[in-house]
């Protein structure tokens, strides 16, 4: 049977991986996960200097092209090479992951109810929200404490690109989702959300 594709979108720092993991605890080995941001473009070639200042918040820093293609040939059961993204470098290292079809895949990132494309393949989309002071306090202790950036840097990158791209291309997103969760620990939510899935599992024919 065809796996469940779910999306779950909102803005950085809203609590997309908090819920995101929430349901890979819950569901086990029957989820799998790819994240949107693997998907940033290749950037060799262009000096450190100049790929810290890329703007990763506009849909065209991704290769989402690939990402489409890689949920279709999941969708088919087929495994995929998911590239990895290294935050550190600003560029996709040299490595992959080697991705199963699962019963349950879901796919995380800011801009993944931007492409139609991406929605047209989704069972559910999600769309994750937080205050704005919440999501930007959050971004800090994330990036320096997981990617090793510096505080400077964090606080230019939001002014300059992540709040004003937040604005033009991810809230807009919101309208897009079947269903929209105000925290990624909001347990109501989550609760009806697991029993959503499986219903849907059940139609499906597949079995957790």
């Amino acid at each position: 049977m065809e796996p469940i594709i779910i999306g779950i979108a909102g803005g950085s720092g809203s609590g997309k991986s908090t819920f995101t993991n929430r349901l890979r605890q819950y569901f086990g080995d029957d989820v799998v996960v790819i994240y949107h941001d693997n998907y940033y473009r290749r950037q060799d070639g262009i000096p450190f200097e100049q790929r810290v200042k890329v703007n990763y918040d506009h849909p065209d820093s991704l290769e989402t092209d690939l990402l489409v293609e890689h949920l279709k040939e999941l969708k088919a059961g087929k495994t995929i090479e998911c590239p990895v993204y290294d935050y550190s470098q600003h560029n996709r290292s040299s490595e992959i992951i080697k991705i199963e079809p699962r019963p349950i895949i879901l796919v995380e990132g800011i801009l993944l109810l931007a492409d139609e494309r991406i929605r047209s393949l989704l069972d559910i989309k999600v769309y994750v929200e937080a205050d704005a002071d919440e999501r930007i306090l959050r971004r800090i202790v994330r990036d320096v404490e997981e990617r090793g950036r510096d505080l400077k840097g964090i606080i230019t990158q939001y002014l300059t690109t992540v709040k004003p791209m937040h604005y033009m291309y991810v809230e807009p997103t919101r309208a897009l989702a079947d269903i929209v969760i105000n925290s990624g620990k909001n347990d109501v939510a989550f609760d009806l959300f697991v029993s959503k899935i499986g219903q849907l599992l059940e139609s499906a024919g597949n079995k957790i």
